[in-house]
Parts: C-alpha cells; structure tokens; sequence
C-alpha cells in the first residue's frame, strides 16, 4: 500500500517544478493542506446527513404544512393481481404487444392499462411535501456557505485579482477559514454523493452522480496541491446560482406561481452570468494562463483544466436548457417547474385521446407535471392541474 502511495502521489505529476511534499509539512511557522485532512470529511458528510434529517423533519416540514404545501404522494393505482405482477417481475414500461395481451386477459381498453402502469409508477415517487424539505434543506446550507465564503473572501486579495492565487505558490499557508471552508463544502458533495441514492429520484441521476464526482475530484486534489485560493473562488460562484435555484422550487411547490417565475428567472440570469461569463473569464483564464505564466508546465496543472473544463461543457449545456425553460416562462406566461421533476405527466397524452368507456376502467389520470432537466435546474415550463 506505500509503494501505491507513492506512486500515486507521484511528486513530479502533483507538483511545480523543484517542489516536493517535504516542502508542504507543516511547520512551526505555518501549516500547509494535508492529505491526511481529507479523511475528516467522511465523518463530517455523516453529520451534515445527520443534521439535515432533523432539518427536515423538525424544520422543514412544519414550515411546510405551514404553507399549504401539498403531504399527499401522487395517487394510487387500483388493486389488480394480474397487472401487479407484470408491473414487479417482468417491467414497469410494457411495450404495445404486452398492452394488446393484457387488454384481452383482463377485458381492458389499452388506455386504461396505460393509465394503471402510469399510476403505478407514479405512487412511488415522493410527495410534494418530501421535495419541499428537501430543497429547503439545500437552500438553507447554500444560503449558509455562500455567506460564509463571501465574508471570507471579501478580505482576501485574490478575490479583487486573480493573480494573487499564485503569489508564493505553492508555499502559501493554510487559513483556518479557507480549512474550515473547503472540509465543509467537500463533506456535503459526499453526502450528496451518497444521499443521492435515497433522495427524491430525478432524470438526469447519472450527469448528477458524475457532476458530484468531478466536484469532490476538484476539491480533494485542489487541497491537497494547495490550490486551495483559486478552488475557494470556484466554490464560492457555484453555489450563488443555487440559493436561487431552490427557492425558485419551494415557491412552485407552495403554488406562488408568481414567486416562483421571477425567482427563476433571476436564477437563469445569475447563472448564466456566472457560468458562462465569470467562470470562464476568472477560473479558466487564471488556472489556464496565469497559473502557467507563474510556475510553468507541470503534469497536474492539465489534469485540473481539464476537468474545470468538463464543467464548463455542463454549464453550457445547462444554460441551453435554462434559457429555453425562461423563454417558456415568459412566452407563455406560465410558472416555471422543477424540470426535474420525477413525476410522469400523463396530461398531454390524456387530452389527446378519448377516454374509455369500459365499465372496468376506474382510474383517473394523475394530472402532475413533467419534465426534462438536470443538475436540479429548471429547464422547461409545463403546468398541470394537480401540481
């Protein structure tokens, strides 16, 4: 496991030129990022997950019912053994040839089924309620980090020119508050990463799941190499976009159609403005030519930008999408929804053709809202009768 070590914290990749891991011991004089402080944000991701729990449940969810907000889930599919069945052993989507055979064993109309197996998959999706606490669990923390980086950072030089990040590189110590800053944001994208197998299911889990990836990458091996200023700025633009991101979701699930239009529309403009403008103009530019001009070429320095790059093709991706869910909004006048949202809509389809007249046809259309979208934005504006 040493010789692993070694090799993989391999000096010549991580670091400058002339610079080696004996040079960022900690000192009398000053302390340096260790790796060995990466092991503190594991318990720390429990204890963000623990506290959001009583978050949720003492918090949240009395502000909640406080609001009106919906606690029912969508509603439930009638008892059937035989649809049930198909639905747990052999597939929640059946296909037309499927549909036409149950339709005859059960003296169904094929839309009728449809509808069943919509249903179906609808009820185990999560209420209104859930997906209320749960973006007010992230508000809070974002509004909460947010502040605290801004507070710090306002004081530091590198915030007002970029340069400073490299002025004394990497022999630059360690500030309790940039310690403190960076263990926090690294331990709650852990607990993202795992949480995100029990939160509420969105379409976009897999670009979710390697977006977490990419960002715990960046962190962990930004503080180890001591890039720790430039990755404090990084931080600090991410999460501006997402205080408003959900709060615009809390809004739409309180049914503040208003609210949450324009607290949307200020989201897709922060955004934009700092994904496509200042992420680019400020991290890119600093870490693709004035950290080169600084220390020169060095193996790490490529595996950073790439990855810093790789979030710029997401940025782009999703103000794509943002803007056409903006357009949508204003356009059309209508509230702008969590695109993300995990329930089917069966509204669209349901208008379009006629409903059965089969005495076994009892169900009833869901009549919640669907989407596409990822990250959590809101990328699309569609609106349901029910949601």
């Amino acid at each position: 496991m040493a010789g692993i070590l070694a090799w993989f914290w391999n000096e010549r990749f991580w670091l400058p030129h002339n610079v080696t891991w004996a040079d960022l011991k900690n000192t009398e004089e000053a302390s340096f990022p260790q790796a060995e402080d990466l092991y503190l944000a594991f318990p720390l991701a429990f204890c963000i997950f623990m506290i959001r729990l009583v978050f949720e449940r003492f918090i949240a969810k009395p502000c909640a019912l406080g609001l009106k907000v919906q606690a029912n889930g969508p509603k439930k599919a009638q008892p059937n053994a035989i649809l049930e069945k198909v639905f747990t052993a052999i597939t929640k989507h059946p296909d037309e040839k499927r549909l036409e055979g149950l339709s005859k064993q059960l003296d169904w109309d094929v839309r009728s089924i449809q509808r069943w197996f919509r249903q179906r998959r609808n009820q185990e999706k999560p209420s209104t309620l859930t997906k209320f606490c749960e973006s007010m669990w992230r508000f809070t923390f974002y509004l909460y980090i947010f502040t605290y980086g801004v507070r710090f950072l306002k004081k530091t030089p590198w915030l007002w020119n970029t340069r400073q990040c490299w002025n004394g590189y990497p022999y630059q110590p360690l500030m309790p508050d940039l310690h403190y800053y960076y263990i926090v944001e690294l331990s709650f994208y852990w607990s993202l990463m795992f949480s995100q197998f029990i939160d509420v299911k969105r379409k976009d889990f897999s670009i979710m799941f390697t977006h977490h990836i990419v960002a715990v990458t960046l962190i962990s091996f930004s503080y180890v190499t001591n890039l720790t200023r430039v990755g404090a700025l990084t931080l600090c633009l991410h999460d501006s976009a997402d205080i408003l991101l959900e709060a615009a979701k809390m809004a739409n699930y309180c049914k503040c159609q208003k609210l949450s239009d324009l607290l949307f529309l200020m989201f897709a403009i922060v955004f934009i403005i700092s994904r496509l403008g200042i992420y680019p103009l400020w991290i890119l530019n600093t870490m693709l030519f004035e950290l080169y001009e600084a220390m020169g070429n060095f193996p790490a320095l490529w595996f950073f930008n790439i990855l810093l790059i790789v979030l710029q093709v997401l940025h782009c991706f999703w103000s794509y999408l943002i803007i056409k869910a903006a357009y949508k909004a204003i356009s059309r006048g209508k509230a702008a929804k969590d695109n993300r949202s995990d329930v089917e809509s069966s509204s669209d389809e349901d208008d379009s053709v006629p409903r059965s007249n089969n005495p076994h046809n009892t169900t009833t259309t869901n009549g919640t809202s669907d989407a596409n979208g990822t990250n959590g934005y809101l990328t699309g504006s569609t609106c349901s009768e029910d949601h």
